[in-house]
């Protein structure tokens, strides 16, 4: 049965035929290109440009010729402590240049990688490993410590510093790479509480690969960042398209450089192609009140949450006018979905979030839940059938079975159920209306509730658990814990923010913890939709309650309670044990500073973690009043300090380890 390919309207096609680099030729790709391997298609763009840059950070930078070799030492390096063969190979690196080295050195090798990110808590690492099977976890000799917690006794170490030691070749190998092989696991929470694994291909992930070349147009004259950690498959796309099309791609890791350092690599780089995350860019239009990006920048991509009226508005404000938004849809399991390229002109949607039209080789079906497709302009769950999706869930074959499902018309194709509602128009443009399961986002991240509702039930002091999101103001959600204590050990907050640091990601951290005498059940189940929304009351925490003794006191009291939405604050209150977060910390520093316009150390405010604390600091530097252009300027300076680093001030006078790790 031949693949229905939607066709682009007209309209859409005319838009998209004008995002190409003006002085670069794009060159359309036979689609028999697909029969091969990543690292052939790889090797064939060294031989075509291999002076040519390919990767810079900062002030190191490698050619394509230079990036090529280094990958063929780590190559032999896997080689002669593996052998040759299929196998899982683990990735241990922060973002940046090694880590990209070490994904075509594992692929040269005809081995498939299991990418990790290092600040992930132990725990969930251990999981990775262990269910990937991997027996040799790469690294780059930076942050031993936790890497060597994973290795242990159970795994090799593979140290890339000391290749160049080895006296290795660094000649191409030839290593038999078939297109179905595999290439990559990607985790991802699963339902089942679990991260699960999606398996990608050669095949599957050089689909992705000519699909997306051919819709942005990239050209090897293009330039293109690399914000999105290479562990999920927005970091590997932007991968793909830059490097096996002769571009250069440069890697900015966002947690340790600021807005404004990404502003300046964009002006200094002449960067074509900018994709990021909406509350990233969102950013960039605060910074960028009265100007524009540089003219350079002539396609945007927005991912990782749904975009906004507003998202649109910046872009228009600060693009030129030739310059296109790229909107989305996807998924780790079916790679993009649909996809759009609109310009100023485009009319946004009242209701739901625009993500385009099927990419090609896609087909998208809205179904009810009984499977049946609905009509235009009726909601149902969007369905994704198509030749090239992901292998599956690894070791997880009921899982690959209850998520993959056949085509009903038959043939080759499968059909993925993506747990995402929508609604199409009549030309088939799809809006987006939100997770019809209980996968939410949290500042931009994909949070299985099912996941942190395990965890919690494995506390000692937790007889039954229950999560959800609510909006905690317009544009940004939190999640809620509403827990049934045992009898003889109820935990305290504190205890329960502690247990779960050590097991994940801080967006993963409940803001608030609310006690229950039961969960309300309904059929058997948990009845979400009773669960009461959490109140303003600060909760009930190991610190007592102490109220403001100052003039001062009291106002940082109210600012406080105002930015994290309780009644009061005490003021020996830490300021993540009442649900607070980098960006909210943020909010209240900006407060401070126009409420006392003080000459105030940014970083004395940052280790101010108490009411009391940050009065005391306040209270020293009371004759230190500024003028309106110091005002200005030091809440430009704020704006400038990472997640990262605020993360880390915050915490770090208490002596505690960084809470940013619970929050964030």
């Amino acid at each position: 049965m031949i693949d229905r390919v939607f066709k682009l309207p007209p309209e859409q096609q005319a838009i998209r035929d004008k995002c190409f680099h003006p002085s670069g030729t794009f060159v359309e790709f036979p689609k028999e290109e697909i029969e091969q391997s990543i690292p052939e298609r790889f090797e064939k763009i060294v031989r075509m440009y291999p002076n040519r840059l390919a990767v810079k950070m900062g002030e190191r930078a490698l050619t394509y010729d230079q990036l090529n070799k280094a990958a063929n030492r780590i190559t032999r390096a896997i080689l002669d402590e593996r052998g040759p063969g299929r196998e899982p190979i683990a990735l241990s690196f922060g973002h940046g240049i090694d880590m990209i080295t070490a994904i075509f050195g594992v692929l040269k090798a005809g081995k498939f990688y299991v990418a990790l990110n290092p600040t992930f808590p132990s725990e969930r690492l251990n999981y990775m490993l262990t269910d990937s099977t991997a027996g040799l976890v790469v690294t780059d000799g930076r942050d031993l410590g936790p890497v060597l917690k994973l290795v242990d006794n159970a795994y090799s170490l593979l140290d890339i510093s000391k290749i160049n030691d080895l006296s290795l070749s660094a000649e191409n190998l030839a290593v038999s790479i078939s297109p179905d092989d595999l290439a990559a696991i990607m985790y991802t929470s699963g339902s089942s509480g679990e991260p699960k694994g999606v398996i990608n291909t050669h095949r599957t992930s050089l689909d992705k690969f000519f699909t997306y070349t051919d819709f942005k147009r990239i050209t090897a004259n293009d330039k293109l960042t690399l914000l999105h950690s290479l562990c999920f498959g927005s970091g590997e796309g932007d991968l793909l398209i830059s490097l096996l099309n002769g571009a250069c791609l440069f890697p900015f890791d966002m947690k340790s450089e600021s807005v404004h350092a990404l502003t300046q690599l964009v002006e200094r780089e002449q960067i074509t192609v900018l994709h990021l995350p909406p509350a990233l860019f969102r950013q960039l239009g605060d910074i960028f009140s009265g100007a524009k990006l540089p003219s350079c920048v002539r396609l945007i991509q927005l991912s990782g949450a749904p975009i906004t009226q507003r998202d649109f508005d910046i872009f228009k404000k600060l693009c030129s006018p030739q310059a296109l938004l790229e909107i989305s849809m996807g998924s780790t399991e079916t790679r993009g979905i649909c996809a759009a390229l609109v310009d100023r002109t485009f009319s946004f949607p009242k209701d739901g979030a625009p993500v385009g039209y099927p990419r090609p080789g896609k087909e998208i079906l809205l179904v009810d839940d009984d499977g049946r497709e609905v009509g235009p302009n009726e909601v149902g769950e969007i369905a994704v059938k198509g030749m090239n999706l992901t292998g599956g869930y690894w070791r997880k074959p009921a899982s690959t079975n209850s998520k993959f499902l056949p085509d009903p018309e038959g043939g080759e194709r499968r059909m993925y159920l993506t747990g995402d509602l929508g609604r199409k128009l009549p030309d088939g443009f799809l809006i987006h209306l939100g997770r019809k399961d209980l996968r939410v986002k949290i500042r931009g991240y994909r949070v299985e509730i099912a996941e942190i509702e395990k965890l919690l039930l494995e506390h000692p002091g937790v007889k039954d658990a229950g999560v959800i999101a609510s909006d905690r103001e317009p544009g940004e959600k939190q999640l809620n814990a509403y827990l049934v204590a045992r009898a003889d050990a109820r935990p305290t907050i504190n205890e329960l923010n502690d247990f779960l640091k050590a097991k994940l990601p801080g967006y993963m951290i409940p803001s608030t913890f609310v006690f229950l005498e039961s969960l309300p059940l309904t059929n058997g189940k948990l009845d979400r939709a009773k669960l009461p929304l959490p109140d303003r009351q600060r909760p009930g925490l190991l610190e007592p309650y102490g109220p403001p003794r100052t003039p001062v006191e009291k106002a940082l009291a109210e600012i406080w309670a105002e930015v994290l939405s309780l009644d009061r604050i005490g003021i020996h209150d830490n300021f993540f044990d009442l649900g607070g977060h980098s960006l909210a910390a943020s909010r209240v520093i900006s407060r401070v500073i126009t409420s006392f316009q003080l000459e105030l150390p940014l970083k004395a405010l940052f280790e101010s973690p108490t009411v009391a604390e940050m009065a005391a600091v306040i209270e020293a530097h009371q004759g230190k009043k500024v003028g309106e252009a110091d005002l200005e300027r030091m809440l430009a300076e704020l704006e400038s300090v990472s997640d990262e680093e605020a993360r880390r001030l915050i915490a770090e006078e208490s002596g505690k380890p960084s809470r940013g790790d619970q929050r964030d």
